[in-house]
């Protein structure tokens, strides 16, 4: 059951819109409230929820923005370039949960995982280009797949390859 009011607080020199959710336990009875306010009067009691079950997620863009792409650590002092670099931040925040749920192999995977994932690359392309290699020597061509055709494997491609090849230590190698 939700409440919605509009009241007054001494500590605050205007009214606040306040959203009392009373949760009932169903097999002890027992009640339990939960308090919310908004300086906003024109929210609706679900907007404000909505509002509150979102802050956590908030919270853990700005600790990824902070922790993996340096918003904590900038040195600009000028508003333009705080703005910048905060804005910058959050996006590389909300851009990398995307990869990370595109990317074969991360799905549901942390930022740590998707960052290791870009650095293996980069220095699998380094050790390669040093012996003077390509990525593509690396690769088995289409060959195997057409023996085990006639070979008569019932297996599809993707099949043999989960099978056979630890894929997880391959990724850097098909995009090389």
């Amino acid at each position: 059951m939700n409440l919605q009011a509009q009241a007054w607080h001494r500590n605050f020199p205007e009214r606040l819109n306040v959203v009392v959710i009373v949760k009932t336990n169903l097999k002890t009875g027992r009640s339990a409230k939960v308090l919310l306010f908004s300086d906003d009067l024109a929210l609706t009691a679900d907007t404000l929820i909505e509002y509150y079950s979102l802050r956590f997620q908030i919270e853990f863009d700005f600790r990824h923005a902070k922790q993996y792409w340096g918003l904590e650590d900038f040195m600009n002092v000028k508003e333009t370039q705080v703005g910048n670099f905060a804005n910058f931040s959050l996006f590389m925040v909300t851009f990398s949960r995307l990869l990370c749920g595109k990317m074969e192999g991360l799905n549901g995977g942390s930022m740590l995982d998707l960052k290791t994932t870009f650095r293996a690359r980069k220095y699998t392309r380094r050790i390669l280009n040093s012996l003077g290699k390509t990525g593509e020597e690396f690769l088995i061509d289409d060959r195997i797949f057409k023996l085990r055709k006639s070979a008569g494997f019932m297996l599809k491609r993707h099949e043999f390859w989960r099978r056979y090849c630890n894929k997880k230590n391959l990724f850097f190698l098909k995009t090389a």
